[in-house]
Order: C-alpha cells, then structure tokens, then sequence
C-alpha cells in the first residue's frame, strides 16, 4: 500500500526545506536585534486555553480546530495559532515575576481544518513574536517597523500595511450596539455566520468574506467614529511613531482581525500577489489577555506571519532565499584515495565546511555529474597519480580554473571558501 500525507498538510523536501531555513534564520537575526527571544510550546494544549482566548463564536473555536479527547477524557487540541500558547507558557513559567518587560519569538506549525487552497493550508506555518508588560504606542508602532524591515530584508517590495483601532471595553460597547442595529436592518442579505454573530460578537461581521455580506455592509458605520478618547490618542501616537520610523501605512477602518483578544491596535501586510489570500502578516494588541487566562494585568501585542505565504509571494517575485553554502565535492578513484582523504573531509567539516563525496567509487565522469547537480562550488579531485604525489587538483565550478594542493594543506585553503 502506497501511504499519502493528509490533505492539506505537505512535506518540505530538499532543496525547499533550505529556504524554510533560511527564512527562519532572517527572522531570528532581526527579530532578535530587537530583543526577541525564542520560545518553544506544545502543539497540544488544552481547549479551553483557546476558547477562552480566542473566543468560542469565532470561526477558527466554531469551524476550524483539530479537538479531540485523550484517554483521560481532557479535552485537547492542536494549536490554531501561537499568542495564546505563548501567553499561557510566560504565566505557567512565572516569567513576568523575574522581568516586567518579555519579549518571545515563536516559530512553528499550527493547525486549522480549512478548505486547502494556494497559501491556506490545514498545517500551516507562522513566524509571531509577543511583547508582554509594554503599554506605550510606541512598541506597537516599533512591532510594525520591525516586521516592514524584515520584509524588505527579505527582498520583498510588493505590499502595503494597513493599520486600525478596534477600541478598548470602555467604547467598544457602544459601537457593537450601532453596529448590531445596522446588521438588524440588513438580516435579509447576511450569511448564517453573521446573523449570529449580531447578539454576540457583531464586529465580526465586518471580517467575513461572503460576496453579499461584504455588498451589505459597505455603508457601515465604522468604529474609527466612535473611540473613546485613550484609544484616539494611542491611535495618534501608533502613527506618529510610525512616521517618525519611516514605515508607509494606510489608515483602514474595516480592519477587524479573526480572533477576539485584540484591543486597540490591529495591523496587516497585504499584498495583491497571492490572490484572495491578500493578508501575509497580521497583529495587535491584545491588552487582558495575560490577565484573561490566569496572569497578571499587563499589556500585550504580537504579529504572526504565515510562511508558505511568505515564500510563494516571494516566488511570485522571481527572489531566491538560498543558504550560502560553498559545497566543496571530492571526487575520489580507488580505495588508497578514500582512506588518505576521509580524515581530512572529517576536518573540514568540523570546522563548518559543506562536504559531499563518493562513497562507491563511481567514474569520475559519473562523479562530475552529481557535483553539477549538486551546484558545487568546488570539486577535490584525487586519483591514483594524485595518491601518489601527495596533491589534490582542486577546480573552482564556476571559473573552471584548478590548480593543484598539498594534502597538508587542504584544511587550511578551503576553511577560507565563502
């Protein structure tokens, strides 16, 4: 029987896996010079974690979570997404006792039983970052920039950041109530998700992609009419920290994010490459949340970005995201060849060369062949004659310039190959 992965869920093979890593390990540089450190939770948690942090009218608790019991009948699910696991990892560890300030980096997959489409998958895999215990705008506006450098980090050129306030307890309120009466009067147009959605969570409805809802309410009343005062000065600093930073921003207001801890803040990367699947980067500010699921009363704000997205937008762009890997390939004739020269592969890459060779004595023609495929940078050439004099021909791939080097002193020539 021939066994297939689960729909929606793939395999990262060489020579993609390479670009994953890649683009790992530009996050955690750049991140980490802002002070992000990375954190590492389960994929399993507790239910309730989500539903109490996310919300248990949202699509993602309703439609879309992988739940299950275990055989201690605990109720259990894969994570959705990595805010909630990362907030309940600083309370459980009792991190915000030792440093009023956390600042965490997660990478990894989450789950979500979507219909699989380009850049939606049912394992799919983000990039967050969270700073706990930072009320100021500031680092709201500072997350921003820190995710725009990334990107242009990474190359890419093609996107706009939208940004919106989404209000606080105090004024958010008053809003749902007018927005729930103007859902009321438009009832005959809406889907059965936003129908519900008018007693409970009526701010929803603006997040739904149905064609008729999103005809319904194009004349809304938006939020941004509403605030309170504290949300309209902090919405003013998060823009004036931005300019102030440099990072090009649109104001809009029908910005309302997927899950329901969000407060204040909420901003998106979006880019027309990918489809209907415009959003690659997303957050906010989620101010009582830490409080909300057992710690204490501090302010919260993150990002998550979803890589594949990141990758095919990327693909789009004609943009490589290779790791620099010199490859030095040593093509060995005969046993005396292997054994005088193994010893010295062995150091090489101990002291961080790349190195394939052959290990079944195959032609040297037929040994040519797979450093090409191989984009080798540099091929070791060593047969009986070469055993003999002690020297090593070593030819450059890409000039096809060789030249000839003493065994003694192969360790020293290649630890120099970039």
């Amino acid at each position: 029987m021939k066994y297939t992965s689960i729909k929606g869920m793939s395999d990262i093979m060489p020579p993609a896996s390479a670009a994953w890593r890649k683009l790992e390990n530009t996050a955690l540089t750049v991140f980490g010079s802002y002070g992000y450190k990375e954190v590492r939770t389960p994929m399993l948690e507790k239910t309730e974690l989500f539903i109490r942090s996310i919300g248990s009218d949202t699509a993602v608790v309703e439609k879309e979570m992988y739940s299950f019991k275990d055989q201690s009948d605990d109720m259990l699910s894969l994570r959705p997404e990595g805010t909630a696991s990362t907030v309940r990892a600083y309370i459980e560890s009792g991190a915000y006792q030792a440093e009023a300030v956390a600042k965490y980096i997660y990478i990894g997959p989450m789950f979500r039983r979507e219909r699989p489409q380009k850049g939606r998958y049912r394992q799919f895999h983000q990039i967050g970052v969270e700073a706990l215990g930072i009320a100021s705008p500031l680092i709201d506006a500072e997350q921003i920039a820190m995710c725009d450098h990334f990107f242009k980090e990474l190359g890419l050129k093609d996107y706009s950041i939208e940004i919106n306030s989404l209000g606080c307890k105090e004024c958010r309120p008053g809003y749902n109530k007018i927005f729930g009466d103007f859902l009321t009067s438009k009832k005959v147009h809406l889907c059965g998700d936003c129908l519900r959605r008018i007693e409970k969570n009526p701010l929803r409805a603006l997040d739904c992609k149905n064609p008729a809802c999103i005809e319904a309410m194009k004349d809304a009343p938006l939020i941004g009419e509403y605030l309170c005062g504290d949300c309209k000065a902090h919405m003013s600093e998060v823009q004036k920290y931005l300019k102030e930073l440099g990072t090009k921003f649109v104001v809009n207001q029908r910005i309302v994010r997927g899950l329901d801890y969000y407060v204040r803040t909420a901003f998106e990367f979006i880019t027309t490459k990918l489809g209907s699947q415009n959003a690659f980067g997303a957050g906010g500010r989620y101010d009582g949340l830490v409080k909300e699921l057992g710690g204490p009363d501090v302010s919260g704000v993150g990002f998550a970005l979803g890589v594949e997205r990141i990758l095919l937008l990327m693909e789009e762009g004609g943009l490589q995201l290779k790791e620099k890997e010199a490859l030095v390939f040593f093509a060995l004739m005969g046993e005396p060849a292997r054994e005088r020269l193994v010893p010295i592969i062995d150091k090489l890459r101990q002291d961080g060369v790349y190195v394939e060779l052959d290990y079944d004595n195959h032609s040297l023609k037929s040994q040519m062949r797979r450093a090409d495929k191989l984009f080798a940078h540099t091929v070791v050439i060593i047969g009986d004659e070469e055993i003999k004099k002690g020297v090593a021909i070593v030819r450059n791939m890409h000039t096809k310039e060789q030249e000839e080097v003493k065994f003694d002193d192969l360790v020293r020539h290649f630890v120099r190959v970039d």
